[in-house]
């Protein structure tokens, strides 16, 4: 498993997005969110007092009246642009897993302190290397000690959603073509590649 942090919360031309960044390792996850999850999630980020709970600090509240542990948050499998996650629970010196959804996992993960990883399956398949416009990665990662990872050009990230692209028509899943179509034309023109 792959230790990560959240590196941003933003909106974009397809929803709200959270970024996932590896700790020891240069590539990042985005997940797309909904508004309320996004929501919430920006309120920890921010370290905003709410007067009265959100749903996530219910939970949090709950697991703790009943003495329960959240241990850590893992994001396990992605399965056709589907992201999934378990809450590894401790109570009593029994863990249990929990499937839940990313977003609340993550949510509630922030409001127990808890460490939040990804798996190694899902960081190969859905983890790539940000970069700014001058094609310099965003953060360094900390892949080697003492060496910094070469990033990865805009032309091999464009080359890799083209892949999952093809993939996903062959698939017929057209609503996730169009996501990466639109996200490859925003690369391309952002990046000066028309």
């Amino acid at each position: 498993m792959i230790h990560v942090k959240i590196a941003g919360l933003s909106l974009s031309n397809m929803g709200f997005v959270v970024l996932l960044r590896g700790e020891e390792d240069p590539r990042t996850v985005p997940i797309f969110i909904g508004g309320s999850e996004a929501q919430s999630i920006a309120l920890q980020i921010d370290k905003v007092k709410i007067p009265r709970p959100l749903t996530h600090d219910l939970f949090k509240n709950v697991l703790d009246c009943m003495e329960c542990r959240l241990k850590r948050v893992v994001i396990n499998e992605l399965v056709e642009s589907t992201f999934y996650a378990v809450l590894v629970l401790e109570r009593d010196g029994l863990e249990t897993e929990v499937d839940a959804r990313p977003s609340d996992a993550i949510a509630l993960g922030m409001r127990c302190s808890a460490p939040l990883y990804v798996t190694q399956k899902v960081m190969n398949v859905a983890g790539v290397v940000l970069e700014d416009k001058d094609g310099v990665p965003k953060e360094e990662g900390k892949a080697t000690p003492g060496a910094k990872p070469k990033p990865a050009p805009v032309s091999s990230v464009i080359d890799q959603l083209k892949a999952k692209l093809e993939k996903a028509v062959v698939q017929e899943r057209y609503e996730d073509a169009a996501k990466l179509r639109d996200q490859i034309l925003h690369l391309e023109q952002s990046h000066g590649k028309n």
